[in-house]
């Protein structure tokens, strides 16, 4: 529960510390006096959008810090726009916080009525009743299974489709490349066996040359055979006779070599042929080399195997989803069931309620119509209906209700739910009530206080008499400006002001006598 708020350069708040009680505690004061600078700064600290102009004029920075007993949360927001929340002393994210407040602290005020007419929100009122969280999470597992399947499937259709339609010409280019006999390192070897076919006829003159300048009888070995050092310089010798066997190693290999060079003008055309193969498989299929083209034809292997396989994948596929589907109608169906049960009591309650607050004819109804699909929250759209007057037909409650009788249904609804948040937050939720329908009221926020924090603003004083601990909030001018204060009554204290509530700034003896007799009462 909140036990303590402190807010300090927020709007006309300098600097304000709140203590709060459990059970019901109510805050009162005149319009203007500051109870929705208070609201708004608790908003602000629980993830609400950053607005520096609520930082009090004159000062750099404003803090507003409650304490939730487990959690003690801080949100400091400077001039320049800069915010940091804190949650323990730790700093945390905007979404993270918001996460956290949803456990922690509900705030209604009148505008929030507008929520009955949301239909995810009607199903998350009937779900909460239904306590069916396990059957939601069960349901969710199954959903997310099935719409994974069934993409998974819906893929691999439409592969399968497209590889059926380029099914023809897959074949032909992995045909194309399997019968073109591709070999790693075949480019290299061609390039150089197409060089020495064009030019047979100046290598073998070039290289013939080249074994007579060796071999002659005055070629360079027998010159340097004749080449003797002796012993003035062994080690020049030995390499001389070492140069003449490297000599004789080349006129080896050199003679080797003319001998295989031949004119073979056939077979230059086939290389010249298959290099020419290869420059067009390279271009067609935008390779760069040919191992690069024996990688694209493996590929095509891959994908003609593959069209062999997609039938027996998609079958496959397919009794996944039908026993995932069938799943999916059983969960669905414990999930439908679940909300079912609790229909009945619960439009019986809110109109009992309802009732008391002056909606006398009240009739409520829940219609559970089926989706055409499945979406993440089940196949059931939840509507609420309402009647306030004998002999009216059932309509949607935004279609029929007026702002009064809205306002008076979420509160039954608030109590119906019960205490889904530690804390909760009425903010004049009474406005447009008086007479016993404000008492009523406020005896429904004194009962939901049994088991939750209440806190409510309001300017009855049938509800103000009720609550546990009383709070007033009052503007008081000091030599510079304005600022928003707060007190907690005591008793005499709080008689003065509910008889404040029922006559004005100057209440008379009738109505503090009243004003007695509803603390009493209270």
């Amino acid at each position: 529960m909140l036990q303590h708020l402190h807010i300090q350069n927020y709007a006309l708040i300098s600097n304000l510390d709140i203590d709060f009680a459990s059970g019901l505690t109510v805050l009162t004061g005149e319009t203007g006096a500051g109870k929705s600078i208070i609201l708004g700064a608790l908003g602000l600290l629980l993830g609400g959008r950053v607005d520096t102009k609520t930082i009090t004029e004159g000062e750099d920075r404003c803090v507003i810090e409650a304490d939730f007993g487990d959690y003690l949360i801080r949100r400091e927001l400077n001039r320049n726009g800069r915010s940091r929340i804190f949650v323990n002393d730790e700093l945390t994210t905007q979404a993270e916080l918001k996460v956290l407040a949803k456990r922690l602290i509900d705030i209604h005020s009148q505008h929030e009525t507008l929520l009955l007419a949301d239909n995810r929100f009607q199903l998350d009122i009937v779900d909460t009743l239904a306590q069916n969280e396990t059957e939601r999470t069960a349901y969710t597992a199954a959903y997310e299974a099935y719409r994974a399947t069934e993409a998974e499937l819906s893929t691999l259709r439409q592969q399968a489709e497209k590889a059926k339609q380029d099914a023809d010409y897959i074949l032909f280019q992995y045909q194309q490349l399997k019968d073109a006999d591709l070999h790693e390192g075949e480019w290299d070897e061609l390039q150089e066996e197409s060089y020495r076919l064009s030019n047979a006829e100046s290598l073998k003159s070039s290289i013939g040359e080249t074994i007579a300048n060796i071999d002659d009888e005055n070629g360079a070995i027998s010159r340097l055979h004749n080449s003797r050092i002796g012993d003035a310089n062994r080690e020049l010798e030995e390499r001389l006779r070492s140069v003449e066997i490297e000599l004789k190693d080349i006129l080896h290999d050199a003679r080797h070599l003319y001998d295989t060079i031949e004119m073979n003008p056939a077979r230059l055309a086939e290389v010249e042929e298959r290099i020419d193969l290869l420059n067009r498989l390279m271009q067609k299929h935008r390779c760069q080399t040919v191992d690069e083209l024996i990688q694209k034809r493996d590929e095509l292997a891959e994908q003609t195997q593959r069209l062999d396989s997609y039938d027996l994948d998609i079958a496959e596929l397919e009794k996944r989803l039908t026993a995932e589907r069938s799943t999916l109608e059983e969960r669905t169906k414990v999930l439908h069931d679940s909300r079912e049960k609790v229909g009945g009591p619960m439009c019986q309650r809110l109109a009992n309620d309802l009732g008391k607050l002056g909606v006398k004819h009240a009739h409520v109804a829940l219609e559970i119509r089926p989706l055409l699909d499945w979406n993440e929250t089940g196949r059931d759209e939840v509507q609420l209906l309402f009647a306030a007057n004998l002999n009216q037909s059932l309509r949607r409650v935004s279609e029929v209700a007026s702002g009064g009788e809205m306002s008076r249904l979420m509160l039954c609804i608030k109590a119906l739910v019960g205490g889904t948040t530690e804390t909760l937050i009425f903010d004049e939720i009474d406005t447009g009530v008086s007479g016993e329908i404000a008492t009523q009221m406020g005896l429904i926020m004194q009962d939901m206080a049994r088991t939750q924090q209440i806190i409510a603003i309001t300017h009855l004083p049938q509800i103000a008499a009720l609550g546990a601990q009383h709070i007033k909030v009052y503007k008081n001018d000091t030599d510079t400006r304005t600022e928003t204060s707060i007190r907690v009554l005591n008793s005499e204290e709080r008689i003065h002001e509910i008889a404040t509530l029922l006559s004005g700034n100057t209440p008379t003896e009738a109505a503090i006598n009243n004003a007695k007799e509803l603390l009493q009462n209270g």
